[in-house]
């Protein structure tokens, strides 16, 4: 799976996104290519308030170093900045759904055509093109 991208769920249960990302317990990371997906890990955090205490989430977020998106329940603004500081994109779903049929829509996305913020996590994970220079050149561009 070398063209996969990490995505995390913020969950109890392993099976359905349920946690607001401040006060999660848990997430479920998953790498994640068009035709399959792998869970990578479990992270377990306890039990966590709803407090507005900053100090939890760097763990978090350092923990979804890697990660193109997180998806969640509900997210604070705060968070949501300093998310999005480190090139991850967080979603917000309804509470309930499922992380099979978030990683398939997830995969179905890939397949047809992505949208920008996972277009951006695909192009950085296959890393710069080799021949984009080349074709700039050939295209007449000058310095």
């Amino acid at each position: 799976m070398e063209t996969a991208i990490k995505v995390a769920f913020a969950t109890t249960d392993m099976l359905h996104v349920n946690q607001h990302f401040g006060s999660a317990r848990s997430f479920a990371i998953y790498a994640v290519d068009p035709e399959q997906a792998e869970l990578l890990e479990a992270a377990q955090f306890g039990e966590l308030a709803q407090d507005g205490n900053e100090d939890k989430l760097a763990y978090k977020i350092q923990l979804l170093d890697g990660c193109a998106a997180v998806y969640c329940q509900a997210v604070g603004a705060s968070a949501i900045k300093q998310i999005v500081a480190q090139g991850i994109q967080p979603i917000k779903v309804h509470e309930g759904c499922l992380i099979n049929n978030l990683i398939t829509d997830l995969q179905n996305e890939m397949k047809a055509g992505p949208s920008s913020w996972l277009a951006k996590a695909i192009r950085q994970k296959q890393g710069p093109d080799p021949l984009k220079f080349d074709q700039m050149e050939e295209d007449g561009w000058r310095e």
